[in-house]
């Protein structure tokens, strides 16, 4: 009789603790190294806000949103996603070199006109597929979000190629962009998003290259006195998760959270351009620094000296993908 109320006990036990472990909802941590007034970080909120409020996934997922690179630096983020620290990240297009070789595409200079030619791009079947090109490594893609097209700042003013040469540039740690700046016979330096005001600041480096968004918000105003209006390349992110949490999820969790997530992407790419117009005028009405609008001559001349890097990694990312690329300019 002991032993079988002790069985009783110990299997009634065991129930409520499943129930107390089914009960614990899904935590997704997503973390990004931008400010919450930018685009990512206005999407990562609203992602957190719809699961909230999505009646399907009531209790059973909690997202939580860590900026500014408040859990994770741009160096980390990566490694902390394929360690399970962090279940959802928003890298930048340029961070996925070592992974895939394919997505450098979205880094060669003056490569789209506009972002409506990115847009006909990633939604197209080659853009699609490379959302999942990195499965193989642990990396799932699940969107695409826009932050913008990107302009040159330096502590001088950048009206002709020639005038780049020399400078010190940060970049982001892409083969692509160092190549770009390398065309320009500047001098390219890898540095963490955090680190620019300082290395700016300091003369560590000279210039960056960024959008109006990031530009404003982490105040570059302050540290630069010259941007030029050059839209000569993308910055936008991937939205990734660890393939094998994505696939541990119940499917029901995942179709749910996939169709937020799209319906997010599109509102954040509808916002981007509003944001970083915004931003643009706020660095005007600063007064802190000269804005330079290229003439259609001068931004052919900065797209023929960077030109020879899109031969450069041409075998790397794939001629076919170029020319899909490319050909998305043609407005349908």
């Amino acid at each position: 009789m002991l032993k079988l109320t002790k069985a009783l006990f110990c299997a009634a036990a065991v129930s409520v603790a499943s129930l107390a472990q089914a009960a614990d909802p899904i935590t997704i941590k997503f973390a990004h190294v931008v400010a919450e007034n930018t685009p990512k970080g206005q999407g990562a909120l609203l992602f957190q806000k719809m699961v909230a409020a999505d009646p399907a996934l009531k209790d059973k997922v909690k997202v939580e949103v860590y900026p500014n690179s408040s859990l994770f630096g741009d160096g980390k983020e990566m490694e902390a996603l394929l360690l399970g620290d962090v279940q959802m990240l928003a890298p930048s297009l340029a961070k996925f070199e070592q992974y895939t070789k394919k997505v450098q595409i979205f880094d060669l200079p003056f490569l789209f006109n506009d972002l409506a030619a990115v847009d006909r791009f990633q939604q197209g079947p080659q853009g699609k597929a490379l959302l999942t090109s990195m499965d193989d490594k642990g990396i799932h893609g699940l969107a695409y979000w826009h932050n913008g097209l990107k302009q040159l700042s330096a502590n001088k003013k950048l009206v002709e190629p020639k005038d780049a040469r020399g400078l010190k540039f940060r970049v982001q740690a892409s083969s692509v962009l160092e190549a770009q700046f390398v065309a320009l016979h500047a001098n390219p330096r890898k540095m963490s998003f955090a680190e620019v005001y300082q290395g700016l600041q300091t003369g560590t480096v000279n210039g960056t290259e960024n959008t109006w968004s990031n530009y404003e918000s982490q105040k570059v105003n302050e540290v630069q006195p010259f941007f030029t209006e050059s839209n000569h390349g993308l910055i936008d992110y991937m939205v990734i998760t660890n393939s094998k949490f994505w696939n541990g999820l119940p499917a029901d969790v995942r179709d749910e959270l996939q169709k937020i997530l799209d319906q997010v992407s599109v509102e954040v790419n509808k916002q981007a351009e509003a944001l970083n117009q915004t931003a643009k005028q706020k660095i005007i009405d600063a007064k802190t620094s000269e804005i330079v609008t290229l003439t259609p001559e001068q931004r052919a001349k900065w797209r023929e000296a960077m030109k020879p890097v899109w031969d450069k990694f041409s075998e790397e990312i794939g001629a076919d993908l170029i020319k899909a690329a490319d050909d998305s300019n043609k407005a349908p």
